[in-house]
């Protein structure tokens, strides 16, 4: 219960609780008594205790006064839970002469809501002494009054109620007249005096007493006014009114100067005694304002605002009096008729502007009341809201109502409302009130983050600079605030045996792709990673989206030279006979190049030769051809140079030297071979060859068997050459091609077969050798020469696995590319 029987009993007043729970709402209601004209601060009651509350509920729940009055009289201290006052209270000034005076409030709590109503009846104090409306009275009275004639007195006006009212009228000592008093049906109170020994003008012409006005309060307080009665002369007749109550009803809307009605009273007398005139007896203040009357018709009408809701009926004393100052007294009822004139207002008690979007459907939003002062069907209301909106109203207490969510919300689909109550009365024509509410819908983490594409695709050329862009990924999440705010996440796969974060990195604000390393196309071409993006929510959502990173080539790599090989230990010539025809095969120039496309497209041309005349290289397939009869004047020894070049921009060469021997036996070139170098240029000491031809002349046998041992020593250094190449580990096999004249020293058919390994530089090739093969070998340490003959094994002859590579396509028209190659079994 809100306040126990006990708390009743205890606090000195009146106290009801009411109790009604509806819709999560619960309400009271508490009655207190309190005098008028406390001061500022004092107690009225706590109401922590009569409502059984805790105070924490108090501090926790934001209790507040809740009033629709421009003057908050009461002021509720949370700390304490009591009720103060706030402001003066003026139990006149608030309620004038209705008794009970009270006024009533609301306390409003939250989470949950609680309304409990407080009412407040003002106890009146005696702080105000009767007072009359004027200070001096004169009369006139015919001294032909007869004995019991009656002349009433102007009454006092205390605007205090009950017992400090005004009680009663004292008259001071007076021989002719007796006071008398009588009560209004409202409970005021008047006085008049009656004749009871007969006036005599020539004895006593005039006559003065004091009437004084007394309340009943302590202290007793009093009010006094002089009255003179002038003794006119004879007049014998008094105005007598024709009824003795009038009833007339009027609009409350009237405007002044509305006929009510007219009264009338008569005077038996002729003459000036005879005419009669008409007034207000008594009016209170606001009265005189409101209504007036013709003092000589009788008519009267409106003078002044009426207001229905202040005061639903008057009664007023007319007072008839003849010349002589006879007068009669007549009673008129006026009834105000209701009119529609009042809009409806709504109060609002508690608001929540933030509503969840995952709140269940029947969420309290706002409580409010809705009053109108009007009566009956003008004073009844409807609350509506607009049309098509989520939400519905019910009503808890009498013209209180609650606004309730009558659907589930979607903060991505609509964000806010603006609400309009509507209250409305059923008066003819109706007369309503609105107030609008701005509801806002709170975001949850319903939505995760979405790709603008399932997959992103990018390209980015090798050698770039570490710390370069790549790509933008970006997601879009319809959430709001902090969960939307995305984060980009690198998930952690690995490209090639190592983490792909070693590769690239995220910006997790932003999105961008930037490259850690430098890439290297021929190590990876692509490069295939996932990202997700994560919101800010509680728990978070995410989404992923694949990221594909195409390598592009760039022409990083020159041609690498195959054969012939350029060694440093002995010289390798070939020999070509003084018979050969034009377009002689002499050898062929095999290069390769790692990269790929167009960077890849060789082509051979002869950058330097002994005799430019004699040889050319095939542009596409480096060739090298007798390009002119063979002639005995051409010279033993040729030197030419064949730079490779690759299609790439900028292009990247390579250069190769080739040592031709022009002649038709090995001795006829001994002596131009034997110090031929490999890495100088061509010497032309004349006479140093002279000597060397001399010596190798002298010492043949000597030098057969140098030349033996040295076939064998070089054998030996090509080995230990290819194993220390510096070259990089890349397998390559020339194709197979024939001698398209049927002449030359190349034979018809080769076949390679190289093995090679990522973890050895070592290298071993297999030549098939043809049966008139003619290859000068040449060590400069020696003083012979040895001619490979057919079926002789070479130093080369030691495979370390039996594959054959064949080319996988055909080399295009133009710069010859380098060539894709397949391993396969060894063949012819």
């Amino acid at each position: 219960l809100c306040c126990s029987l006990w708390q009743c009993l205890w606090w000195p007043g009146w106290l009801f609780v009411y109790i009604l729970v509806l819709n999560s709402v619960v309400y009271c209601q508490i009655r207190y008594s309190v005098p008028e004209e406390m001061k500022k601060g004092s107690l009225i009651g706590n109401v922590a205790q009569d409502l059984g509350l805790d105070l924490k509920r108090l501090r926790s729940g934001r209790a507040r006064i809740v009033t629709g009055e421009n003057i908050q009289y009461i002021e509720l201290n949370t700390d304490k839970g009591i009720l103060v006052v706030n402001e003066r209270i003026d139990r006149e000034q608030l309620c004038g002469d209705v008794i009970p005076c009270s006024f009533s409030f609301e306390i409003i709590l939250e989470n949950p809501i609680e309304l409990h109503r407080i009412m407040v009846e003002i106890l009146d104090v005696n702080d105000h002494a009767p007072l009359f409306r004027n200070n001096y009275v004169q009369m006139e009275i015919s001294e032909s009054a007869v004995i019991g004639s009656r002349f009433v007195l102007e009454s006092a006006d205390d605007p205090d109620v009950g017992p400090n009212g005004l009680q009663k009228y004292i008259l001071s000592t007076s021989d002719n007249f007796v006071l008398k008093q009588h009560a209004n049906p409202d409970g005021s109170k008047f006085a008049e005096i009656i004749l009871q020994k007969a006036l005599d003008r020539e004895e006593q012409p005039r006559l003065s007493f004091k009437l004084i006005a007394v309340d009943g309060g302590t202290p007793q307080r009093s009010g006094t006014v002089n009255i003179d009665i002038t003794v006119l002369d004879i007049n014998d007749n008094p105005p007598l009114f024709n009824q003795t109550i009038y009833r007339a009803t009027v609009l409350e809307n009237a405007t002044p100067g509305t006929h009510i009605m007219t009264v009338n009273a008569t005077d038996a007398d002729s003459g000036s005694n005879g005419l009669v005139a008409y007034a207000f007896s008594n009016l209170k203040g606001h009265l005189a304002d409101m209504f007036g009357i013709d003092k000589t018709t009788g008519k009267i009408t409106v003078s002044g605002q009426i207001d229905y809701e202040k005061d639903k009926k008057f009664e007023i004393r007319v007072e008839a009096k003849d010349q002589g100052g006879l007068t009669d007294l007549s009673k008129v009822i006026i009834d105000i008729v209701d009119v529609n004139d009042n809009v409806p207002v709504i109060n609002l008690m508690s608001f929540s502007s933030i509503l969840s979007e995952d709140a269940p459907i029947g969420s309290t939003i706002a409580v409010f009341n809705a009053k109108d002062a009007d009566s009956e069907r003008n004073g009844q209301i409807k609350c509506t809201i607009g049309r098509n909106l989520p939400f519905r109203i019910e009503s808890s207490l009498i013209n209180y109502y609650s606004l309730v969510s009558d659907t589930f919300f979607d903060r991505e689909k609509t964000p806010e409302y603006n609400i309009s109550i509507t209250a409305a009365d059923l008066g003819s024509p109706p007369l309503s009130g609105t107030i609008k509410l701005h509801l806002t819908i709170s975001d949850i983490n319903d939505n995760p983050p979405l790709f603008d594409r399932l997959v992103y695709n990018a390209h980015i050329t090798e050698n770039n600079s570490p710390g370069m862009s790549i790509i933008t990924v970006s997601a879009q999440d319809s959430d709001w605030n902090q969960n939307a705010r995305i984060s980009y996440i690198l998930d952690e796969t690995e490209v090639g045996g190592f983490p792909v974060s070693t590769y690239v990195s995220i910006n997790s604000e932003t999105g961008v792709l930037s490259a850690i390393r430098s890439f290297d196309y021929e190590q990876n071409k692509q490069l295939q990673l996932v990202v997700k993006a994560q919101d800010g929510g509680s728990p978070p959502l995410s989404s992923n989206v694949t990221v594909k990173i195409l390598i592009q080539d760039q022409n990083d790599n020159p041609p690498q030279v195959l054969y012939p090989v350029q060694t440093g230990g002995s010289v390798v010539a070939e020999m070509v006979p003084r018979s050969a025809d034009v377009g002689y095969l002499v050898t062929k120039v095999v290069a390769v190049d790692v990269d790929s496309g167009q960077n890849a497209w060789l082509s051979y041309k002869l950058q330097k030769a002994t005799d430019r005349a004699l040889f050319e290289v095939g542009l596409q397939n480096g060739e090298i051809r007798t390009i002119r009869q063979v002639t005995d004047k051409d010279t033993v020894k040729q030197r030419l140079t064949v730079i490779v070049e690759d299609n790439g921009q900028p292009s990247r060469s390579a250069t190769v030297i080739v040592n031709v021997a022009v002649a038709d036996s090995f001795p006829e070139v001994l002596s131009e071979f034997t110090d031929f170098p490999h890495d100088k240029e061509y010497n032309d000491n004349l006479t140093f060859y002279l000597v060397l031809a001399l010596a190798v002349v002298s010492f043949l046998f000597i030098t057969c068997l140098v030349v033996i041992i040295s076939v064998k020593i070089y054998r030996w250094r090509q080995s230990r050459i290819l194993y220390h190449s510096n070259l990089p580990v890349i397998p390559y096999y020339p194709p197979r091609y024939s001698d398209t004249l049927g002449t030359g020293t190349l034979q018809h058919v080769y076949n390679y077969e190289v093995c090679r390994t990522t973890d050895s530089r070592k290298s071993d090739c297999k030549f098939g050798g043809a049966g008139s093969q003619n290859v000068l070998i040449m060590d400069p340490s020696s003083t012979g020469t040895m001619q490979r003959i057919q079926g002789e094994k070479s130093i080369l002859d030691e495979p370390d696995s039996p594959l054959e590579v064949r080319p996988e396509r055909q080399p295009p028209s133009g710069p010859v590319p380098s060539p894709d190659w397949r391993c396969g079994l060894s063949g012819h």
